[in-house]
C-alpha cells in the first residue's frame, strides 16, 4: 500500500507517462472487457472508477457511478465518486476534472498513464481473474435507479389512474397515452439540448486553439521586437504601438504609420539609393 501511495507524486518524467495509447487502450479493454477506441472515450470518469473498485473491492460506490455520463454535469458527479474513493484510500492526486470532461486526449491520456501506473503498483499487474467488471456495471446505479423509478412510477401511475376511474369513470387508456406522448417529448427535447451543448463544446474548442495559434504569433512578434538592436527603429515602435494597444475598438494603424513616417531619416537611404544610379561594374 505504501508503494502504491507513492505513485501519487511520480513526476512527468516518469516511465509511467510512456506508456502509449494503444497499451493503455488495450489494458483498459482487457480488464474491464471494454472497446474503447479512444483514450478520450474515457472522459466521463466512470472507467477510472471502476479501474479503482477493481483494485479496491467494496471501496467505490459502482451504484453511484453513471456509464452513460454524456453531459459535463454527469461526468462531473462521477469525478466526485472518484475523489471520494480517492480521499478514502488517502491517494494525494490532484483530479483536474475541469481538463478531463472536455475530452482533451492529452489530459485524458496522461491521467489513465498515472492510474495504470497505480493499479499495478497495488495488484503487480496482475489482473483479478474473480472479478466480473460487466456484472459489476450492471449494478451501476443508473440501471438500477432506472428500474426502481420506473416501477414506483408505474405504480404510482396505476394507484393515480385507478382513484380516477373510480371516482368519475373515465377510461385510463386515454391518459396512459397522453403521459407517453409528453414524456417522449421531453426525452426528445432532451436529446436534442444534448446535441447542441456538444456541438458546442466542439465550437468552444477550436475557438480556443484558434486563439491560442494567435496568441504564440502576437508573442513571437513581441519577443523579437524586444531585441536590443531592433526595439529602437521606428518600424519597432510601429509595431509595438498596434500590440499595446489598450482601447481594442479603434485601430491603432494610422499612429503606427506617423511615427514610421516622422522619423528621421527612416526613407533617407531608400531615397539616395533610387537617385544615385548603381554602375554595373561596381
Amino acid at each position: 500500500m505504501a508503494a502504491a501511495a507513492a505513485v501519487a507524486n511520480i513526476g512527468l518524467m516518469d516511465s509511467a507517462y510512456f506508456v502509449g495509447r494503444g497499451e493503455i487502450l488495450t489494458w483498459i479493454n482487457a480488464t474491464l472487457h471494454l472497446s474503447l477506441a479512444k483514450v478520450e472515450e474515457a472522459a466521463s470518469g466512470a472507467v477510472q472508477c471502476q479501474l479503482l473498485d477493481m483494485v479496491h473491492p467494496g471501496v467505490v460506490p459502482m451504484h453511484k457511478v453513471n456509464f452513460d455520463a454524456k453531459t459535463e454535469y454527469d461526468m462531473i458527479q462521477n469525478y466526485k465518486v472518484l475523489q471520494d474513493v480517492f480521499n478514502k484510500l488517502r491517494i494525494n492526486k490532484n483530479i483536474e476534472v475541469n481538463r478531463l470532461v472536455k475530452g482533451r486526449p492529452l489530459d485524458n491520456l496522461e491521467f489513465l498513464q498515472w492510474l495504470k501506473r497505480y493499479c499495478d503498483a497495488v495488484n503487480g499487474g496482475i489482473m483479478n481473474e474473480n472479478y466480473n467488471p460487466a456484472e459489476r456495471r450492471s449494478k451501476g446505479g443508473k440501471d438500477r435507479n432506472h428500474k426502481g423509478t420506473n416501477k414506483s412510477s408505474k405504480s404510482l401511475q396505476a394507484n393515480r389512474l385507478s382513484s380516477a376511474n373510480s371516482a368519475d369513470g373515465a377510461p385510463t387508456t386515454e391518459k396512459v397515452c397522453i403521459s407517453t406522448v409528453k414524456e417522449d417529448h421531453y426525452m426528445e427535447q432532451i436529446q436534442q439540448l444534448s446535441e447542441k451543448i456538444a456541438d458546442l463544446k466542439v465550437s468552444v474548442d477550436s475557438t480556443e486553439k484558434e486563439r491560442d495559434f494567435y496568441f504564440s504569433k502576437l508573442r513571437d512578434i513581441e519577443i523579437l521586437c524586444q531585441r536590443p538592436e531592433l526595439e529602437h527603429l521606428p518600424m519597432t515602435k510601429g509595431i509595438r504601438k498596434i500590440l499595446y494597444a489598450a482601447d481594442a475598438k479603434d485601430s491603432s494603424l494610422s499612429e503606427a504609420n506617423e511615427i514610421i513616417t516622422r522619423s528621421p531619416g527612416m526613407f533617407s537611404d531608400e531615397a539616395e539609393c533610387q537617385a544615385t544610379p548603381q554602375s554595373p561594374y561596381t
